[in-house]
C-alpha cells in the first residue's frame, strides 16, 4: 500500500508542476501579445506626425525614415511638404516623366504611356509600369517617397496616406518654367537651369536658319481623327512649342484664332474646313486617341489639293512620341522639325 501511495503522490506532484508551468507560459504569451498590441496602437495613434517626419514611415520603410529632411513645395493645389531629396518617385502623369529623366532622376514607377514613348527608350530600364491603373495598392507596392499626379486625380486623399503628393495642372506652365519647377522639387536646381540654358543656346543658333528657310509661309499641325481633324497650337505637344513658341513661325489665321489665341492649344474642325486651317507647311500624324483610318483625310481630294501637299511640304510626326512635350521629347522633336523646315521647297 505504501508503495502504491508513493507512486500516486509522485504523479500528483508532477501533474501540479506541469500545470503551473503551462500557466506561466500562457501568462507570458498573453503579456507578449498585449505588449505587441499596445505598441501597434501607439504607432497607429499618430500617423500624421509619423508621415510628416518621413513619408517612408507610411510604407513601413522604417530604416530610412529617421533623418529625411522635408521642405515646402508649391504645387497647383497649394503648399505641400516633400522630401528635400526624393529617392523613390512614382509619376502617374506619363507626360511629365521626361522632365525627371532629363534631370537625371529615374522614377521607380511610371505609366504605360511613358513606357511606350520611343524618345524615352532605354531610359526607363528597371522602372515598374503602373499600366493605366493608378490605385493605392499598385503605388504602395513601390514604396514611394513622392507621388506625382494631375490636379484633381481621383483618390488623392488615399495616395496622401502613402507618401506626399504633388499635383500638376497640365499646360499651366511652359516647359522651361516647368523644368525649373521640377528642379526645385528634386533638389536639382543647377541641372534644370543648365538644361534651359543649353536649350536656349541651341534655339538661338537654329532660329535664324529656320526663319530664313520658311520666310512668310504659314505652318499647321493637323491630326485626322474619327470626326474630322484636330488643329494644334503652341502648347499641346506635336512640335507646337518649337514651331510657334521658339521659332516664332506663323499659323494660318483661323488656326491662330482657334488653337492659339483661344489659349486652349487645340481646336476640332470638320473636313470641310480643312483649307482654312491648312498652312503652307504641314506637320501631321494619325490621332493616337482612336482607331480611325487617317486615309479618310489623307486620300480625300480636299487634302490632295492643299498647296502644302502639292509642294511636298508635309512632314509626318510620330503619334507615339510627338504628342509629348517634355525636355527629352522636345530635344528629339527639335532635330526632326529643324531638318524638315530647312528642306522645304
Amino acid at each position: 500500500m505504501l508503495r502504491h501511495s508513493n507512486k500516486g503522490l509522485v504523479l500528483i506532484v508532477f501533474t501540479l508542476a506541469l500545470a503551473l508551468l503551462l500557466a506561466a507560459c500562457g501568462q507570458s504569451a498573453n503579456n507578449s501579445a498585449t505588449d505587441s498590441a499596445a505598441a501597434a496602437n501607439s504607432s497607429a495613434a499618430s500617423p500624421t506626425a509619423s508621415s510628416a517626419a518621413s513619408p517612408a514611415a507610411a510604407t513601413g520603410n522604417a530604416d530610412s525614415t529617421a533623418d529625411v529632411e522635408m521642405v515646402t513645395f508649391q504645387d497647383s493645389a497649394g503648399e505641400v511638404q516633400v522630401p528635400k531629396n526624393p529617392q523613390r518617385i512614382v509619376d502617374t502623369t506619363a507626360f511629365y516623366t521626361g522632365y525627371f529623366l532629363a534631370l537625371g532622376v529615374k522614377p521607380v514607377g511610371v505609366m504605360e504611356g511613358a513606357m511606350g514613348n520611343p524618345y524615352l527608350a532605354g531610359m526607363l530600364d528597371g522602372v515598374e509600369s503602373l499600366s493605366n491603373d493608378v490605385t493605392p495598392e499598385n503605388i504602395l507596392a513601390l514604396d514611394p517617397d513622392l507621388i506625382i499626379v494631375y490636379t484633381g486625380t481621383e483618390g488623392i486623399d488615399k495616395l496622401k496616406e502613402i507618401a506626399p503628393v504633388v499635383q500638376i495642372q497640365y499646360g499651366s506652365k511652359n516647359y522651361k518654367d516647368q523644368m525649373l519647377d521640377f528642379g526645385k522639387l528634386t533638389n536639382k536646381n543647377d541641372e534644370a537651369k543648365a538644361w534651359v540654358d543649353k536649350w536656349e543656346a541651341k534655339i538661338a543658333e537654329l532660329k535664324p536658319q529656320v526663319q530664313a528657310a520658311v520666310g512668310d509661309r504659314t505652318v499647321s499641325i493637323l491630326n485626322p481623327y474619327a470626326k474630322g481633324l484636330f488643329v494644334f497650337g503652341h502648347n499641346y505637344g506635336r512640335g507646337g512649342e518649337i514651331l510657334y513658341g521658339e521659332f516664332g513661325l506663323k499659323a494660318p489665321a483661323e488656326a491662330q484664332k482657334e488653337a492659339i489665341d483661344s489659349g486652349t492649344g487645340w481646336a476640332s474642325i470638320s473636313l470641310e474646313k480643312l483649307p482654312d486651317f491648312a498652312g503652307d507647311i504641314i506637320f501631321t500624324c494619325p490621332w493616337s486617341g482612336d482607331t480611325s483610318d487617317p486615309k479618310i483625310v489623307y486620300d480625300n481630294p480636299l487634302w490632295a489639293g492643299l498647296p502644302a501637299v502639292k509642294a511636298g511640304n508635309v512632314f509626318q510626326l510620330n503619334p507615339d512620341a510627338d504628342t509629348y512635350n517634355d525636355p527629352v521629347s522636345l530635344e528629339a522633336q527639335l532635330d526632326f522639325i529643324t531638318t524638315s523646315l530647312l528642306s522645304v521647297k
